[in-house]
């Protein structure tokens, strides 16, 4: 047995039960992810019917697990509801709250939290793109909270973006990375608080001008989706934007590339839009939102394609230069 193996296993073993506070879309997802990698999960939301709502999620999310090679087998069977916040997180190893995206919200949870859990919990909150350091203003012990953003959904999607708020502390930081990290996500440390993280952020950019090219008349929703997905999305699946463009400099890199090609994508910056979602922009985007199938039949069809081009995309870069060189040019 490997060393990454008997830490992996190490991590799980004293991160074993968890409490998700809040059974939303995110809470229930990584709900699933938790108890398909065997860990005690406790939910808590109050929610009256957020039991059923819950096992509902968990019955959607089964087929994308199995592709994942997770077992789905009894996978409720480590599952409990508990109605009280204080009860619910007394005895967790970790606490992964996904309540509503408010401050006040999550700073009121977060003081009950504090007060109930052990010392040693694992305080981790999913927010989208509140700073721990406003949360943890809160606490008796700021030192605790850590952000552990999941890129929707958790049980799918690889990345965490782990943020430490101003007084978190940095074995908080490694506890959260290992624990990710045990669960087979890909968890990344961002170096400063900044609103909305980084994948939010770029997602805010790319959608403004996405907006703005259908409100101009440029293409409809249909037609810039093919774009995306027929062009920079299968790119930066495997190479992102910065290896990208080092690549589109062909033997002189990034600099040559920033140097010759760089002025005209700065041009590009000036002439993006920055629409607004008025109500006439609203109306238009949702009037042309019509993809020809139920929501359900979307999502499953979506998860089915990510998990293959995941699948595609798994083999490091590096690895897959290795080959190429060793064939050599004109070999092909």
């Amino acid at each position: 047995m490997n060393e990454t193996h008997v830490a992996t296993h190490g991590t799980l073993d004293t991160h074993r039960r968890v409490t998700v506070v809040g059974a939303g879309v995110i809470g229930s997802s990584w709900t699933a992810l938790f108890l398909a990698k065997g860990l005690t999960v406790t939910v808590t939301d109050p929610l009256p019917d957020v039991d059923q709502q819950v096992h509902d999620q968990l019955q959607r999310t089964i087929p994308t697990l199995r592709a994942l090679g997770l077992p789905t087998a009894g996978l409720d069977r480590n599952l409990r509801f508990e109605a009280d916040l204080g009860k619910a997180v007394a005895d967790a190893d970790v606490v992964q709250e996904n309540g509503p995206e408010r401050l006040d919200v999550k700073r009121d949870l977060f003081a009950r939290i504090e007060k109930a859990a052990r010392p040693d919990a694992l305080l981790i909150s999913s927010t989208s793109g509140i700073r721990a350091t406003d949360i943890a203003q809160a606490l008796q012990q700021p030192a605790r909270l850590v952000i552990g953003y999941p890129f929707n959904p958790p049980h799918l999607i690889p990345l965490v973006e782990v943020v430490a708020g101003e007084k978190t502390d940095p074995e908080v930081v490694k506890r959260a990375v290992a624990f990710y990290t045990a669960l087979g996500k890909k968890p990344q440390v961002l170096r400063k608080e900044v609103p909305g993280f980084v994948a939010n952020r770029l997602q805010a950019a790319l959608f403004r001008e996405a907006v703005n090219l259908v409100v101009q008349g440029v293409v409809t929703e249909s037609e810039l989706d093919n774009i995306v997905t027929s062009s920079i999305g299968l790119r930066w699946a495997v190479a992102g934007p910065f290896r990208s463009f080092h690549l589109g400099g062909g033997p002189g890199g990034l600099p040559h590339f920033l140097e010759h090609l760089g002025p005209g994508l700065e041009s590009l910056w000036r002439d993006l839009g920055t629409p607004a979602l008025d109500e006439p922009t609203v109306q238009l985007l949702s009037g042309q939102a019509r993809f020809g199938a139920s929501i359900e039949e979307l999502d499953a069809a979506r998860d089915e394609a990510q998990i293959k081009v995941m699948q595609a995309a798994s083999v490091p870069l590096t690895l897959a230069i290795e080959p190429a060189r060793k064939r050599g040019a004109g070999d092909d």
